[in-house]
C-alpha cells in the first residue's frame, strides 16, 4: 500500500512539474515572438533585449532566445552577462550557432575575464581553420579573431598594472539612461557642452533606425561645485540631422559641431555672441571639410594649428587623424596626414591637444588596446616631419574593452573628461571624470580574500516631465517572492543589495500616488568579490485622463480566458494604483488578433476583459470604477501577417484612464 502511495506522489509530482515546464515554455515562447516583433518592427533593442532575456528564464532550452538573449548583451549593454546566455547554448549544442566560440570570448572579454576569452577565441580559431569552405553570415574572419587575441593579451598587462586615477561618474545631472559622449568643458568647468541621444529635452521628434533619438547638443553649467540639470542647447545650435559638439576653443568662445545630412558629415563652427548665446553654425572654411566624414576635432590656444578625424582617402585605413595649420593668408589650406607615428590600419579618432600644445591624446582601435578604443597621448615632436614621442596608453582603469573616447582636458593637470561604456553607468555611454587618487598609493600588501560582494542595483525615481526626483516607494523582490533588502540614499533614489551564487531575474516595483506605477523586470548576474553597481533611472508618468498603458504581463491560456499566474504581479501593481488614487477611473480594453471569426474574437476578448475587471474587483476595487470592453480584432497595433510578429503583439490588454 506504501509503495503504491509512493508511486501515486512521484506520478502526481510528475505531472506537476510536467505541466509547470510546458507553462514555461509557453511564457518563453510569447516573450521570444514579442521581442522578435519589436526587432523586426521598430528595432528598439532595449526593450527587445528584456523580453529576450525573460524568454530565456523561462526556458533555458530555447536555443534561439538564449542565443539572442546573449548577442543582444554583448551589442548593447551589460556586456558580460551575455556569458550566461551563449553558455547556455554551447553546453547544449556547441554547433548551434557559427560564431558561437567568438561571441562568448567576446562577453568574457568585456567582463575582463581575458584568459576565458582567449580560450573561446582559440576555439573558434581552431573551428575557423577546419572549416576553411564555410561562407555563413555568422563567419567572424581570422584577422578580428587575432585582433581580439592581441587586445585580450594587452588587457591582461594593463589591469595587471592600474594607473593611479580616480574615475567618476559626472552624475545624473549630466548623463542619462541613453548616450551622453563628447564632454567638452571651458579652461574653470563652469560649463559642459555634450551630445545626448536622450529623448528628454531633445527637439527631434524623429527617431534614428535603432528606435532612438537623433543627437542633439546640451549644456550643463557649474555652480557650487555641482553640476546643475544639463538643457538643450536649442535650435539655433540644433537641427533636424544628427549633430554632436566636438570641440570648444581654448577661450570658450567658439564651439566646433559635428553635422550629418551634409556630404557624409561635416565640421561646423558656432560663435558666443556677447550676451551669451551663441550664433547658427556655419560650416568650417577652407580645406578640412570633404565630401567624406570629419567626425571630430580640436584647436591650439592660437587657434593656429587643427587636428581632425576624417575617413578621406589616402589614410592609413577607417579614420585617421590630420593636421591643418593656417597659411600666410589666415586660411586653413595645409592638410597633412600625421602618419603611423599616430594612425593605423583601424579607427584613430577623437583629437584633443592639451593646454600645454603639444601633447595630443586620442581614441584608437589599434595600437595595445585592450578592446574597442583606447585612449593614448603622444607629445608633438616636429609637426612638419611628422614625428611625435611613441603614442601611451592612458591604462587602467581609465580604459576598458568597450569604447573609451572623445577625452578632453581642463587647465588643472591630470584632470580630464571623457565618454566611457561601464557598469556603474546610466545607461550606454555616460560622461567622467578622471582626476589623480587623493591618497598615495599604500606599500603593497598580501591580498586578503574580500569574501562576496552584494551587486548594488541603485534606481533613481522622476518625474517624467520635470526630470525632478520624486517622493516614490520602491520595492525589489526575486521572482520567488523573496524580498530584497534597501536603503534610501535621497530622494527618489534607492540602493538595492542582492547576493546570489547565479544569475537571477527580479522585479522592481515604483508607486507613487498620483502617477502610473512601473513594474520592472530586471536580470542581476551573480555577485562576485568585485564590488558591481548597476544604476537603473525611471520616469514616473502621471495619471491621466486619456492615458493608454499595455499590461505587458499579462497572460492567458490559448483560446481561453482563465488568467495565468505570471499575470498577478502586473494585476496587483494595478490594484495597488487603484487604491492609491481613489477617484481613478478606468476601462479595461480586451484586444485579439484575426484568427477565428469575429464574433469569437469580440466575445473572447469581452471575456478576457471580464476576466481583469474580476480579479480587480475580488482584491477590493469597486466594479463602478472599472468598465471592461471587448474589442475583438478592431485595434490592432500592428500587422497581422504572421505569428511571429503582429498576431503575438495584438493579442493584449490594455487600460485607458477615464477619471482620476
Amino acid at each position: 500500500m506504501y509503495l503504491r502511495r509512493g508511486f501515486l506522489l512521484l506520478a502526481l509530482s510528475c505531472g506537476f512539474a510536467a505541466h509547470a515546464q510546458q507553462q514555461d515554455k509557453e511564457q518563453a515562447r510569447q516573450y521570444f515572438e514579442m521581442a522578435t516583433e519589436i526587432m523586426t518592427k521598430t528595432r528598439a533593442v532595449d526593450d527587445a533585449r528584456e523580453l529576450m532575456v525573460i524568454a530565456a528564464n523561462f526556458d533555458t532550452t530555447n536555443l534561439r532566445a538564449n542565443t539572442e538573449a546573449g548577442i543582444m548583451h554583448v551589442r548593447t549593454l551589460q556586456k558580460e552577462a551575455g556569458i550566461i546566455y551563449l553558455l547556455r547554448v554551447f553546453r547544449q549544442s556547441p554547433n548551434y550557432r557559427f560564431d558561437l566560440e567568438y561571441q562568448i570570448g567576446l562577453s568574457y572579454q568585456f567582463g575582463l575575464k581575458f584568459d576565458k576569452a582567449i580560450e573561446f577565441y582559440n576555439r573558434y580559431r581552431t573551428k575557423l581553420n577546419n572549416n576553411p569552405g564555410y561562407k555563413g553570415k555568422d563567419k567572424v574572419e581570422l584577422k578580428e579573431v587575432v585582433r581580439k587575441l592581441e587586445e585580450c593579451a594587452n588587457g591582461k598587462e594593463l589591469v595587471a598594472a592600474p594607473k593611479p586615477f580616480a574615475i567618476t561618474n559626472a552624475g545624473p545631472q549630466i548623463n542619462s539612461e541613453f548616450d551622453d559622449y563628447a564632454p567638452v568643458v571651458n579652461a574653470d568647468e563652469t560649463e559642459m557642452i555634450f551630445t545626448s541621444r536622450r529623448r528628454d529635452g531633445n527637439l527631434n521628434e524623429n527617431v534614428s533606425d535603432d528606435n532612438r533619438p537623433y543627437e542633439d547638443i546640451f549644456v550643463s553649467k557649474r555652480e557650487g561645485g555641482s553640476w546643475q540639470p544639463a538643457t538643450n542647447m536649442g535650435n539655433v545650435v540644433n537641427s533636424k540631422f544628427n549633430e554632436s559638439n566636438i570641440a570648444l576653443s581654448p577661450n570658450g568662445n567658439t564651439l566646433f559641431i559635428y553635422r550629418d545630412g551634409v556630404g557624409e558629415g561635416d565640421i561646423f563652427t558656432s560663435t558666443r555672441q556677447p550676451n551669451g548665446t551663441w550664433s547658427k553654425p556655419v560650416p568650417l572654411p577652407g580645406a578640412i571639410n570633404s565630401s567624406f566624414r570629419e567626425s571630430s576635432i580640436t584647436i591650439n590656444k592660437e587657434e593656429t594649428m587643427i587636428f581632425f578625424a576624417s575617413e578621406r582617402p589616402g589614410g592609413l585605413g577607417g579614420l585617421d587623424i590630420y593636421s591643418c595649420v593656417k597659411d600666410k593668408k589666415g586660411l586653413w589650406t595645409i592638410v597633412r596626414n600625421l602618419g603611423p607615428g599616430i594612425n593605423t590600419e583601424y579607427d584613430d579618432e577623437g583629437p584633443f591637444l592639451d593646454y600645454d600644445g603639444k601633447t595630443l591624446y586620442f581614441s584608437s582601435k589599434g595600437r595595445k588596446g585592450m578592446g574597442g578604443y583606447d585612449i593614448f597621448k603622444a607629445t608633438l615632436i616636429n609637426l612638419e616631419k611628422r614625428e611625435w614621442s611613441e603614442p601611451e596608453n592612458l591604462g587602467y582603469p581609465i580604459n576598458t574593452p568597450d569604447d573609451d573616447v572623445f577625452i578632453v582636458g581642463t587647465a588643472t593637470p591630470n584632470r580630464f573628461y571623457y565618454s566611457s561604456a561601464r557598469n556603474d553607468g546610466f545607461g550606454y555611454a555616460d560622461i567622467y571624470l578622471i582626476s589623480d587618487k587623493k591618497d598615495e598609493p599604500e606599500a603593497p600588501k598580501t591580498p586578503e580574500k574580500k569574501g562576496i560582494q552584494p551587486i548594488k542595483f541603485i534606481v533613481e525615481v522622476v518625474d517624467a516631465e520635470t526630470k525632478q526626483p520624486v517622493e516614490a516607494k520602491a520595492r525589489m523582490r526575486g521572482v520567488d517572492n523573496t524580498a530584497i533588502g534597501s536603503a534610501t540614499l535621497g530622494t527618489g533614489v534607492f540602493e538595492f543589495g542582492v547576493m546570489s551564487n547565479v544569475p537571477k531575474e527580479y522585479i522592481v516595483s515604483i508607486e507613487l500616488d498620483g502617477y502610473i506605477f512601473e513594474n520592472l523586470k530586471v536580470m542581476l548576474g551573480r555577485a562576485t568579490e568585485e564590488t558591481q553597481t548597476i544604476n537603473r533611472r525611471v520616469l514616473l508618468r502621471k495619471v491621466a485622463i486619456g492615458e493608454v498603458s499595455a499590461l505587458r504581463h499579462v497572460f492567458f491560456d490559448f483560446g481561453k480566458a482563465s488568467l495565468q499566474e505570471a499575470s498577478f504581479d502586473e494585476l496587483n501593481m494595478m490594484v495597488t494604483m487603484m487604491k492609491q488614487n481613489e477617484s481613478m477611473q478606468v476601462e479595461i480594453g480586451g484586444h485579439t488578433d484575426d484568427v477565428g471569426s469575429d464574433a469569437f474574437n469580440k466575445k473572447l476578448s469581452q471575456q478576457r476583459a471580464d476576466a481583469v475587471k474580476k480579479y480587480l474587483t475580488d482584491n477590493g476595487i469597486t466594479g463602478r470604477r472599472i468598465r471592461s470592453v471587448g474589442y475583438g480584432e478592431e485595434r490592432p497595433l500592428v500587422s497581422n501577417d504572421d505569428e511571429a510578429g503582429g498576431r503575438e503583439i495584438n493579442r493584449r490588454v490594455e487600460f485607458k484612464v477615464l477619471a482620476k
